[in-house]
């Protein structure tokens, strides 16, 4: 699936932004050097790493950057912060629009928004702010459950507990990272995932990654340290009706989120059926994750994959 369309010269300054200052940095520099790389091999010469900083619009504005290649993740990347800049300085960027960055970073406020689509399949939770009992908030869940930050991503703090008594350790864990915590049922199944992209007036799923980690459940080492998980692209566990069930439903989060350009969809899968986990707006583009490599087995190289993302450059909602 070639990808020859350029909306952008190859004079174009393109900053690729990344580093910055969230618990994801390390990931994120890893992202921008292989945007990067993929850009000057595609001929765009002015292309330039820009490690994000809270000096980053008087950067933007001294290296006069025409476009912004986004390849931050997690807090200020991710989250609205850094796209309100970019709005404030005209400056058209990749990826999601504020609302539907700051939507999608907030686990919680993601459900609610979804919530309203009865086509996506919601797994069962509560949300515990700072100062509530989460024990009282909990009782009602069935164990085991998830505990997690809700604006993190990586699966910083995230916990398995399999007990009431594991709880308030795991709570506490979670607030480490965030005041406010999601505590969600376990779903006793294995974890998919499925890229959303955008090529002109069309919406597309690529194929459906099927993550088999090392560990017992997907966490940031599964997730970054090759050798810790098995990739299965196109998925052999789903039927061809759950396949076709879980792109329709990705693309479905994707709308109804708000997203533009490309996003991530994860899902677990229990008895072949798809439960939503979250909307990554800014995927991770490393040696070792998930977009490029369900692009690939479409025909999409990693360069073919960065043009496209480019190309819906100032095209956000």
């Amino acid at each position: 699936m070639g990808n020859n369309y350029r909306k952008y010269s190859e004079n174009t300054k393109i900053g690729v932004l990344c580093g910055g200052l969230s618990s994801e940095r390390e990931v994120s520099l890893r992202s921008g050097k292989n945007v990067l790389d993929a850009l000057i091999r595609l001929g765009y010469k002015n292309a330039q790493i820009i490690d994000v900083d809270k000096n980053i619009s008087n950067t933007l504005i001294e290296k006069n950057i025409e476009v912004a290649y986004n390849a931050l993740h997690g807090k200020y990347g991710e989250d609205g912060c850094i796209q309100g800049i970019l709005e404030i300085l005209k400056i058209p960027y990749t990826g999601s629009g504020v609302m539907a960055s700051s939507i999608c970073m907030n686990k919680e406020y993601t459900k609610r928004v979804l919530s309203s689509n009865k086509k996506i399949p919601l797994i069962k939770s509560v949300f515990v702010r700072k100062g509530e009992d989460v024990l009282e908030k909990c009782k009602n869940l069935n164990y085991p459950i998830i505990t997690k930050p809700v604006c993190e991503g990586s699966s910083f703090g995230m916990t398995k507990v399999n007990t009431k008594e594991e709880l308030m350790p795991a709570y506490k864990e979670a607030t480490k990272f965030n005041d406010d915590v999601l505590v969600e049922e376990f779903i006793n199944g294995y974890f998919v995932t499925v890229g959303v992209l955008e090529k002109g007036n069309e919406t597309f799923a690529t194929e459906i990654l099927e993550i088999r980690p090392k560990n017992e459940w997907y966490d940031y080492e599964a997730k970054y340290t090759k050798g810790m998980s098995d990739f299965i692209v196109p998925s052999t566990s789903l039927s061809e009706k759950a396949t076709k069930e879980i792109k329709e439903i990705s693309i479905e989060a994707h709308k109804t989120a708000g997203c533009s350009g490309v996003s991530r969809i994860d899902f677990m899968i229990m008895n072949d059926s798809p439960y939503f986990l979250e909307i990554n707006t800014s995927p991770g583009m490393t040696d070792t994750s998930d977009l490029p490599a369900q692009s690939l087995v479409m025909g999409i190289s990693y360069d073919d994959l960065v043009l496209l993302i480019l190309n819906n450059a100032g095209l956000n909602k």
